[in-house]
């Protein structure tokens, strides 16, 4: 073999290896948006929503939806489950009312209490303005991210 064949077919095998990288690459991000489609469960809207009923959407499954309560009103965000799903970073906000965790930016152990779910709710007047304006920045966030699915009330 002569040099300038050499070089002929390292090219070739380079360039094979390249297009099967991006073909593998291709793949794997359609199969993923797939995947994702598939597992965002719908839930209906509904007036009203209390502390209990939304602790009952948690993510636990990935065919469970993910709701979480934000300045009274509730947000279906499963189309966050890599964010809010079971054992993900953001869980510790889902299934409850997360206003004054998300406007302290505070992160609990997510664990849900009795105490918490039988509570008022909260009127978050003790809030800093900083907070405030951090709090209003998430309802705008999620008001166009998520799909608002009732309002968060004491009791129905």
């Amino acid at each position: 073999m002569t040099p300038t064949s050499e070089t002929s077919i390292t090219k070739v095998v380079l360039t094979c290896l390249a297009l099967y990288g991006t073909y593998r690459a291709v793949r794997f991000l359609l199969n993923k948006d797939y995947a994702n489609k598939a597992s965002k469960p719908q839930i209906a809207y509904k007036e009203k929503w209390t502390k209990r009923e939304i602790s009952q959407y948690r993510g636990q499954t990935p065919d469970t939806p993910i709701l979480i309560g934000l300045k009274g009103k509730v947000f279906d965000v499963s189309a966050g489950r890599g964010f809010y799903g079971a054992g993900a970073s953001y869980n510790v906000f889902a299934g409850r009312d997360a206003s004054r965790l998300l406007a302290k930016q505070e992160f609990d152990d997510g664990v849900i209490a009795e105490e918490e779910l039988d509570a008022p709710l909260d009127a978050l007047e003790d809030l800093l303005e900083d907070e405030k304006e951090c709090l209003d920045s998430y309802v705008g966030l999620y008001t166009v991210k998520y799909r608002c699915v009732g309002n968060l009330v004491d009791q129905i």
